[in-house]
């Protein structure tokens, strides 16, 4: 699995504008699964998973690890393409449709999730610093490995647009 991956196709836009391909891409973060594993983690049916599967691999955000033949037809293991996925841009449509999978995740959470919007009047330079730390955060945030619970983080800075 690479490491990052720099969304930018409408390919790569489309597949993730729906919340059950970010569902699976979440779950795929944790280790490579067959349709069958994945429709029976995330209580969907198989048919619908192996669709969006399909936009996925098509849109180059997972690919076939593994395959193993069972009872006369072939298994397919899924994983990821990247460890990390990020994008610079986007058209509007696309980051409502990837906020509304997360805040799908999010209203599944286990516990009370930590949500905070709040406006400030930065300069500039604030700004520009202010991003250079949240990048660093998530850049040299570990995953503690197997075991351990798995927690989503969302990071977002942006100047609002002019009432």
């Amino acid at each position: 699995m690479d490491d990052w991956l720099e969304i930018g196709s409408p390919e790569q836009f489309k597949a993730l504008s729906h919340p059950l391909r970010q569902r699976i891409l979440f779950a795929l973060g944790r280790e490579p699964a067959t349709t069958s594993q994945l429709a029976v983690s995330l209580g969907e049916r198989k048919g619908n998973i192996g669709h969006h599967l399909k936009v996925l691999h098509e849109a180059g955000l997972v690919r076939v690890v593994e395959t193993r033949q069972v009872r006369g037809g072939t298994e397919q293991y899924y994983q990821r393409t990247a460890r990390r996925m990020s994008y610079t841009s986007s058209p509007p449509e696309h980051t409502q449709a990837m906020f509304g999978g997360v805040a799908e995740e999010i209203g599944h959470a286990a516990e009370e999730p930590l949500v905070v919007l709040r406006h400030l009047r930065l300069t500039p330079e604030v700004a520009a610093r202010m991003a250079q730390a949240l990048q660093k955060i998530v850049d040299e945030a570990e995953d503690a490995g197997e075991g351990e619970a798995v927690h989503g983080v969302l990071v977002a800075l942006y100047r609002r647009a002019a009432p």
